[in-house]
Order: structure tokens, then sequence, then C-alpha cells
């Protein structure tokens, strides 16, 4: 048994220790958003689900021998395609949804070897019921999901900090050579053993092989098509809130693998009646965090939306290997599975982006999960799912005072005295929840005679239905709460964006502002004197206003900005300036120019290249197109989900060779989970730059943001300038305990508030 679970184990370890690997290579190419690793999730379900149909087909129709020639045949040629570092001519030229360009470039670069080792999961544990009869292979695939688990935790904690992007891609590269020999020498072990030739050992008498019922086939299929909905849709979530990291990609993905191997590996792990209360718990946990938005603390949306997610996959998965088939048809069974998880990355990936214009998946998801959590009770008559669900929405009402910032804030004693103030106040949704939970209990699943005879009443599964809708009705109120105000929105590869109207009874103080995700990427109001106001994060006494205002140059000043957002900085333009800016998101120029008017009241020549600012700089550089900015300002860091490879000291190398001499640089660090004071601290230590940072904490307008930006140069007279020096705050004291970031190294795990 032992070459067979050393196999599994190995190929499950690289296939997902790939991920991150490739994800870390070409993440900096199309902008660092989150639509890049939902993209590389799209690719790997897809060849998964071809590995698994590769495995299902060949184990089905080839002969033992015929599968081995086969399968070692694709191991060499899988070592052919070693490295499998992207080519840099994979980096796209201009703007645009590059999806189509992620998924080739996945193909080229790992296409084959990605697709042998997906298969080795269904395959190997074909080949070990063959060689070894009466075992049943189900642990083998606990055994998988394990490997797949330790790759994913490893990374972010040890590979990636330990180790250059390129030390990595040699690694796994050899590692996949030992799985080759490995995987080999189990293809030797299958063609000497004595069955060649004769009826599968493991196969019962075609009479007595029970075969899957329609419904059950669905289920298959439905059931992981929701988990990877919900695993995607919360990755999604806490990349586009926090940041586009490997740990915020690993987490998720580890605890969906976590589900898998738990519920593969003894039924013993699901219990229906605790996992369907836990569901709907989980489902009040997400209603409310919805609801809170950004006003929940980081820590409870990342534990909230990562648990209620591990949740949703157990009863998945449990409910999953409740519907596990005789041995006959484990390949169909695994085919199907994989192809429910490549169907809900095509939801995702591909299909919302067409149809929403906003992010719903996460609610879908959970509202389809409680659906079928519904139907699975009626079916089979199941007590404690009722039950468990009826406890949950209980439990809920009474945890949700606990979920308040002022207990993160001010600790555990305080959760007392919120609950004993909140918890009878008749206009918090958690005081109904539990009295609702309460009265299910007892009416709608009848008398007590009934609840101690543990009998079933067909309107305990009426309850679970009439929950689901409930939940339905809850998350459709919290979607138009939160779009009340919207203008326009749309969604594309980078995100969501909106344009949010307020004040619209007065027209003198009526003002849009453009959202991305949930933060605000700049207002104007619409009163044509007050539209030239500059608001939000470039008031005149934030950091970039006074680097400015500074700024002199006979002829015209050259400006750079990478991230357009609605244009703010254009007000500061004046005739023969020459501002230029960059921007990746199509969508965002499209509503700076029709929802906001900063762009056409500047008096500055105003050009708009559209493409990664970075990628287009070198591309410029390259091309001998030199701008030479008297200031380059970079806003792409304001947004929680910052863009990492816009701060590495490979990055400020092309910025500095973009400058005028004595030119200046002004970083936007304001950001609500991460301090990326000592990043640029390193950097600019590293290049013997002088910095200064400004940060405006009281304003005197209420349209304008408190800020922080940093300035940096090598123009010490330009530093030294009262405007500047008298602003400045002290260094933050914590460059020493923070790496200097480059493009092989950066973690933002050492910059978290």
């Amino acid at each position: 048994m032992l070459p067979f679970a050393l196999t599994i184990f190995t190929g499950a370890f690289l296939l997902f220790q790939v991920q991150p690997i490739i994800g870390k290579y070409i993440l900096p190419w199309f902008g660092g958003s989150p639509g890049v690793w939902t993209t590389c999730m799209l690719f790997f379900q897809v060849l998964l689900l071809a590995g698994y149909a590769y495995a299902h087909i060949t184990s089905t129709y080839l002969k033992q021998r015929h599968q081995v020639m086969v399968h070692v045949g694709l191991l060499i040629l899988a070592v052919a395609f070693l490295p499998i570092t992207p080519s840099e001519s994979w980096q796209p030229s201009n703007g645009g949804d590059p999806v189509g360009r992620i998924l080739l470039l996945l193909a080229a670069s790992l296409g084959l070897p990605y697709f042998v080792l997906s298969s080795t999961g269904p395959l190997i544990q074909k080949w070990f019921s063959l060689t070894h009869p009466g075992r049943s292979p189900y642990r083998l695939y606990a055994l998988s999901n394990i490997g797949s688990l330790l790759a994913l935790i490893s990374y972010p904690f040890y590979v990636e900090s330990s180790f250059s992007r390129q030390q990595q891609a040699v690694m796994w590269s050899v590692g996949l050579c030992i799985f080759v020999l490995v995987c080999a020498y189990c293809a030797f072990r299958l063609w000497t053993h004595s069955s060649i030739g004769k009826e599968n050992p493991l196969s019962e008498p075609r009479g007595a092989v029970v075969k899957p019922l329609p419904m059950d086939r669905f289920m298959w299929l439905v059931l992981p098509m929701t988990a990877s909905v919900l695993l995607i849709a919360t990755t999604t979530k806490l990349c586009q809130d926090v940041a586009v990291v490997p740990f915020l990609w690993v987490l998720p993905l580890s605890l969906y693998l976590l589900s898998f191997i738990l519920c593969f590996d003894h039924s013993r792990w699901y219990q229906r009646g605790l996992f369907s209360g836990l569901l709907a718990l989980a489902a009040v946990v997400v209603c409310h965090l919805l609801f809170a938005g950004h006003g929940a603390p980081l820590l409870l949306q990342i534990s909230g939306y990562a648990s209620a997610m591990f949740i949703a996959c157990m009863v998945c998965h449990g409910e999953l290997y409740r519907l596990k088939p005789a041995t006959d048809h484990l390949t169909g069974y695994y085919l199907m599975i994989a192809a429910g998880g490549a169907l809900g990355g095509i939801l995702v990936a591909l299909v919302a982006p067409l149809v929403f214009s906003h992010y719903v998946e996460l609610q879908i998801g959970f509202w389809l999960l409680c659906y079928l959590t519904g139907y699975l009770c009626l079916r089979d008559e199941s007590r404690p799912i009722a039950y468990g669900a009826a406890a949950g929405l209980i439990a809920g009402g009474l945890l949700l005072p606990f979920l308040r910032e002022e207990v993160f804030s001010e600790g555990l004693l305080r959760m007392p005295v919120l609950w004993a103030g909140e918890f009878w106040d008749f206009h918090r949704i958690h005081w109904k929840a539990a009295v609702i939970g309460l009265v299910a209990l007892l009416v709608c699943f009848g008398d007590h005679r009934r609840l101690m005879l543990r009998e079933w009443a067909p309107r305990m599964g009426g309850f679970v239905m009439l929950l689901t809708l409930g939940l339905g009705i809850l998350m459709m109120h919290q979607f138009s709460q939160s779009n009340r105000y919207v203008l326009t929105a749309s969604r594309n590869f980078y995100g969501m964006l909106k344009v949010v109207q307020y004040n619209a009874s007065n027209p003198l103080t009526t003002y849009h502002t453009m959202v991305h995700g949930g933060i605000t990427h700049g207002m104007q109001f619409t009163d044509p004197v007050l539209a030239a106001f500059p608001t939000t994060y470039y008031g005149e006494s934030s950091g970039v206003g006074r680097a400015l205002r500074q700024l002199e140059r006979a002829g015209g000043r050259r400006i750079g900005l990478v991230g357009l957002g609605t244009g703010s900085l254009a007000t500061y333009g004046e005739p023969g300036d020459n501002l230029r800016i960059y921007e990746i998101n199509p969508a965002v120029e499209k509503l700076a120019r029709n929802h906001f008017t900063y762009l056409n009241i500047s008096e500055a020549e105003i050009d708009v290249v559209m493409g990664d600012a970075r990628l287009s700089m070198e591309q410029e550089l390259r091309a001998g197109e030199v701008h030479r900015f008297d200031l380059l300002a970079l806003d792409a860091f304001s947004s929680d989900a910052i863009p990492v490879h816009l701060l590495t000291t490979e990055a400020f190398s092309t910025y500095l060779d973009c400058l005028a001499p004595g030119g200046v640089i002004a970083v936007h660090i304001s950001n609500r989970y991460l301090d990326l004071q000592p990043v640029i601290e390193n950097v600019a230590e590293h290049f013997g730059l002088e910095i200064a940072t400004i940060m405006d904490e009281d304003p005197e307008d209420w349209w304008v943001y408190r800020t922080t930006w940093i300035l940096l140069s090598g123009n010490l007279e330009f530093m030294e300038r009262p405007e500047i020096a008298d602003e400045r705050t002290a260094p933050s004291g914590k460059a020493a305990d923070v790496r200097l970031w480059t493009d092989d190294y950066a973690s933002l795990f050492e910059v978290l508030k």
C-alpha cells in the first residue's frame, strides 16, 4: 500500500503547491487583482475535471496494461514541460479583460504536468483497488487531501518567506520528477499483478451492485458545485477587502480541503444535526457581516467568512460522502465531483460577471445550500436536520450581540454588558431570530408527545424550507439597502465599481462618489462651482496637495499618476501642465468621464494610458519614451486590496528612471488594515532618498478625508521647504522589523495593523 499512498500524497502536494507559486509569478502582470486568483482557480478546476475524466475513461475502457502504457507516456511528456516558469512574453501590452490570456498562459506553462497530477487521485485509487482486492480506497482520497492541505499551509508560512520564486519553481520541478518515478513504480506493480486479463477482483457480482439513482448523481454534481461557488466567492470577498496575498488564497482553500479530509476519512466527522445547526448559525453571521460591511473588524471578517465557508463545505462534502457509491462507480463518482467543482468555478469566474453587476455569489451560494439542506431534510425525513436548524437559529440570535467592534476593541469583559444592554431591544434582528427559533421548536415541530416520541412530521422539513425563504428575503433586503443610492454599477475582471449619489434633495450639496468594492475612490460635487474643489484624499493640506503646490517649472509641470479614480488630482492642473495617468481598469476611465468632470475642467493636458502602470512604464523606457515626471503620485494603495508588485524595489527603480532630476514620488498609504510606512522607509533607505511622511489628521472640510502620504526625493532643497518639512511626522520605528520588499519577497503579514 505504501507506494500508492506515497504517490497520491506527493501528487496532491505538488498539485496544490504549484497554485500559489504560479499565482505569485503572474499576479504582478495583471494588476494584482483578485480576478487573477479567480481565473487561476477556474483553470485548476477545469483541468482537474479533465484529469478525472481521463482517469474514468482509461480505467473503464482500456485494459490494465494499456492504462499503464498511456499513463507512463504522459508522465514522460510532463517532465518535458519543465521548468514551469512562465515566459515574460505573456505579459499583457495593454488593458482589457485578461481572462483568456491568463488561461492560455497557464495551459502553456504547466498544462500537461497539472493534468497528469490531477488524474492521480482517482486513477491510483482504482489501481489500488485492483491490486488490493477487498480494501476500501476511499481513505486514500482523504490522504490526497491531507497532502493538498500541507502544501497550502506550508506555502505562506514557510516556502514563500524562505525561497525566491525561481527557487520555488526549481524545487517543484524536482518534486515532479520524484513523483514520476514513484508513480511509474505503481504502474509497474499493476503491470505485473496476477489479475491482469481477469475481471476486477474488487467488483461485486453484477446483480449485487446497486445502481445510483439519477437524483443521487445530480447531488454528486450540485453539492460540490455549491461548495466551489462558496470557496471562490469567499476568497474573492477576503481578497478584495484585505489584500491579494497567498495567505488569503490559502486560508479558504485549506478549510475547503480540510472538510474533504474529515468527511471522507470517516462518517463520524459529519453529524447532520450538528452541522445543520452550525449552517443556520453561519447564515446568521454572514448576514450580519454583510450588513456591517467594512464596519466589522478585520479579524471578525476573516474568521466569520472563513468559518461560515468551512461549515458550508462540511455540509456539502458530508452529504456527498453519504451518497458515495460502490467502488464499481468510483471513477464516475469522482468525475461528477470534479465536474461540480469546475461548474462552480465557471459560474463565478465567467458567468457571474456577465449576469451580475454586483458581487452576489456569496449570498446565492448560502441560499442554495440551505435550499439543498431543506430538500434533503424532506427527502430523508431527517429530524436531526430540522432540530439542528432551529437550534442554530436560536444560537445565532443569542450570538449576534457579541459580534460587535466594541467586543474586539475592549475585550471579553464587555460581552455580558453588550448582551444585557441589547438583547432585549425589540428592534434588533438577533432578538427576533432567537424568538422565531424557539417558536419553531414549540409550534412547527408538533406537540410535546411527538417531540418525546421522536416522530417525523412533514412540517419539520417545511420549517427548514421556510428558513431558506427567510434567508433569501433577508439577503435581498441587505442588497437593496447597500445599493439604495447607486446611479450605476459595473463589474469586470478588476472588481466591482459603482457611482453613488448623496444629498440629492439639495442641488448645492449633491455629490457623487466612486466606490470600488467597499472603498471610496474619490468624490465630486455636482454644482459647477464646487466641482473644482479637491476632495477626499487630495485636499490642499494632504501630502500630495502640498507637493503639487511646491512644484515650479517654467513651461509647465509634468505629473504622473498611478490610479485614475475620479481624476481628482486633475483639479491641480495649470495651463502648460501635462498629466499622464496610468489606469488598468477600463471601467474606471468610463465612469470618470461619464459621471465626473475633473478631467474635463482641468487646465492641464491629460493623457490616460490603459494598462498596469509598472508594465506600461517599463515598456515606455524600453521604447525610449522617457517622460521625466516632476512628480509621480502612486495612488493605488488606498483600497484595502493593494497591488503589492507596485511597492517592490524593482518597481521603485522603474519609477526613479521615469523621474526628472530633483523629481518627487508621492505614495498614498492610507489603509484600514495595513501599515505600509515601514515598507516605504526601507525603499527610501535602499535608494538613498529623503523621506517625509505627512499625515493630514484633522482636515477643516468634511469632504476632505484624513490621509497619509509619503514623499520621497533626492532633492534636499525641496524636502526642506517649510510647507513639507514642518508637517512631516517621525519615522515609524518599524522599518528594521520589515524586510526590504522585492519581486521575490513581499510579506503583508509583517505590516498588518
